[in-house]
């Protein structure tokens, strides 16, 4: 895979390559994304087969202007608010599509979602040359999100020819979901990068939390990406343990803390924390490389403490309770 910086030759490059059908993976403040052109079937194709992504799973379209959402969607005015107020940024809104959406991109389903997001290179490639472009997480399905360019590299860097390089991402887990119906109706379907307590803010009414009822796949396909029971998962099995209560960790597992553990962990026990102070927005942004560095050593498993679950924290433990989910 051969790395490109944010220079206008590069971009101009790279999105001559989006346009001629090819894929590239991109930064955005989420996680690293695998482009292709949205309107282009066969290039969405391209991302299934690199992913090995289920047709059943649909992928969300990254537009550089609000504008150039309304020509792939249609609004209300809830999704006019909600994207005034926090696009660009970590929020993908799910609405009624217009016929121009190919139905690969949708599994099938007459909606897409949509986000603009907030890392400069990427807005400066989707703005400045037009493109609408499908990215979901560039790894192999399943697999942990990356949140660096050399992460896409280990994972598909002998399946990808290019790749732009903006650095670590800002926020390191994905996108916060939510499905907007055309009278304005407003449900969660994935928490992320974006807390639910800002969105009800703007709503002024508790927003409804739709991932049970919309998980499981249909003949016409999952509802939204990041529905799957087990997602985001690293191959050395994970526990889950609450704040306060003591893992039941063995010699020669590890433990991983929201913040620095204030006593030494029993002999035999690796100890690793996601930050020093507990915060969300910190552990957020080590959360995916933490879960790849435990791919690294040789624990028999892995035990994370979940977060609170408010704010950030509800997207951080939804991504370990997916990566801790049944084999």
């Amino acid at each position: 895979m051969q790395r490109f910086t944010g220079t206008n030759e590069a971009l101009e490059f790279l999105a001559w390559q989006l346009k001629a059908g090819q894929l590239v993976a991109i930064p955005t403040e989420t996680v690293y994304g695998l482009a292709a052109d949205a309107l282009n079937e066969q290039a969405c194709r391209e991302i299934f087969a690199v992913k090995g992504r289920p047709l059943i799973d649909p992928l969300i379209v990254h537009v550089g202007s609000v504008a150039a959402a309304h020509r792939l969607a249609h609004w209300s005015p809830i999704a006019i608010e909600l994207a005034n107020r926090f696009w660009p940024g970590p929020l993908t809104l799910v609405l009624p599509k217009q016929e121009i959406v190919p139905d690969l991109v949708t599994a099938g389903r007459p909606t897409v979602a949509l986000r603009m997001p907030r890392h400069s290179l990427t807005l400066r490639l989707l703005s400045g040359y037009g493109l609408n472009l499908a990215a979901p997480s560039a790894n192999p399905f399943g697999y942990v999100s990356p949140t660096t360019l050399d992460h896409v590299k280990v994972s598909l860097g002998d399946r990808l020819a290019w790749g732009l390089d903006g650095g670590p991402c800002e926020v390191g887990v994905e996108s916060t979901i939510v499905a907007v119906s055309e009278t304005g109706g407003v449900g969660l379907l994935r928490p992320g990068g974006v807390p639910t307590e800002a969105l009800e803010a703007v709503v002024g009414a508790p927003i409804e939390d739709l991932r049970e009822s919309a998980a499981e796949a249909s003949t016409e396909g999952l509802v939204a990406p990041g529905m799957l029971a087990r997602h985001y998962s690293p191959r050395t099995p994970i526990a889950l343990f609450v704040a306060g209560e003591q893992p039941k960790v063995e010699t020669g597992e590890a433990v991983v803390w929201q913040q620095r553990p204030r006593e030494a962990p029993a002999e035999g026990v690796s100890a690793f924390w996601l930050s020093e102070d507990g915060d969300l927005a910190t552990v957020a942004r080590a959360l995916f490389g933490m879960l790849r560095q435990m791919d690294s050593l040789p624990s028999s498993r892995v035990w994370f403490e979940l977060a609170p679950e408010q704010g950030l924290g509800r997207a951080i433990n939804d991504r370990l309770r997916r990566a801790a989910a049944k084999r």
